[in-house]
């Protein structure tokens, strides 16, 4: 019996990682990892990992003060704030706050940190939508009572395109809609070392359960959508690959607790066009299924 309960927390733990997510009974994939600890650590030049083991959470620090790009839940914005403060920043200096899409896991924490730190909120146009009803207008996950978050009011709508600026530092919005109406990614360029370093906090086009890729009543055009973030991301040049989860990026490969500072670390092109690769076979494999069925 040990054992087998045991085997269920460990399908539990990676079910993430694997694409077959355990789920409440909300419907949304809810994951241990997401909660566990991490200790903060910077990733590189300006760039530093405050999330959980599995939530990204980015600080990017500027002279003018930071920017922090996802939140996770409200239960682990004490995490965040703990790592902050552990890297020798002060959370109250973050004067934006940002997100690359509008799911429970990435954003149920940015109202607290707002009221925490009274900085702007800066998202994109449809996904803003998403934060300040709460969750409830997602095409996918918008009924569930275990996927709706506290609202938010958001002080800037990006288009795609659009860059953002604080200190000297320039974040352009790349939009790369399915998995929400307007998932975002983030390109910036980072010198160390004197070197230029082209890094991306990429949303990677996934697919969550229940989500039918042919068209949705709430989204009839969602094939389409993921047809032109493949497309488009493939085209992006980048160095530094980074994602929403620890997990899309495969961060716990790449680094352990303790390891010395490498710029090079997440240098990784080619795990990011093979993880877009992989990606984009999951998509047209279930479009193709659905086309079958109708």
């Amino acid at each position: 019996m040990l054992c087998r309960i045991l085997a269920i927390l460990a399908l539990a733990s990676s079910a993430f990682a694997q694409n077959t997510p355990a789920q409440n009974n909300g419907g949304v994939p809810r994951n241990p990892d997401w909660f566990k600890p991490f200790p903060p650590f910077k990733i590189i030049g300006n760039i530093y990992w405050v999330g959980t083991y599995d939530l990204s959470t980015y600080l990017i620090t500027t002279p003018q003060g930071n920017i922090l790009i996802n939140t996770g839940f409200v239960d682990t914005v004490p995490q965040i704030k703990e790592g902050v403060e552990k890297l020798g920043f002060k959370l109250s200096d973050t004067k934006i706050i940002m997100a690359t899409h509008g799911h429970i896991d990435h954003v149920a924490g940015v109202a607290e940190l707002k009221r925490q730190t009274h900085a702007k909120v800066i998202v994109s146009e449809q996904d803003a939508v998403l934060l300040e009803d709460g969750g409830k207008s997602d095409f996918r996950f918008g009924d569930g009572v275990h996927t709706q978050f506290e609202p938010v009011k958001v002080d800037q709508r990006l288009k795609n395109g659009d860059k953002v600026t604080l200190g000297g530092v320039e974040i352009t919005a790349h939009h790369d809609p399915g998995h929400t109406k307007r998932a975002t990614s983030y390109t910036l360029t980072v010198k160390e070392g004197g070197k230029d370093y082209r890094v991306i906090i990429a949303n990677m086009p996934s697919i969550n359960p229940g989500v039918k890729v042919s068209g949705m009543s709430k989204y009839p055009d969602i094939a389409n959508d993921y047809a032109r973030s493949f497309h488009d991301m493939k085209e992006m040049q980048i160095d530094v690959y980074l994602a929403s989860h620890a997990a899309q990026f495969k961060m716990h490969d790449k680094y352990k607790p303790g390891d010395p500072y490498d710029p090079n670390r997440f240098v990784d092109p080619k795990g990011f066009r093979a993880e877009l690769d992989r990606l984009e076979k999951l998509y047209r494999d279930q479009l193709a299924q659905e086309q079958v069925k109708k």
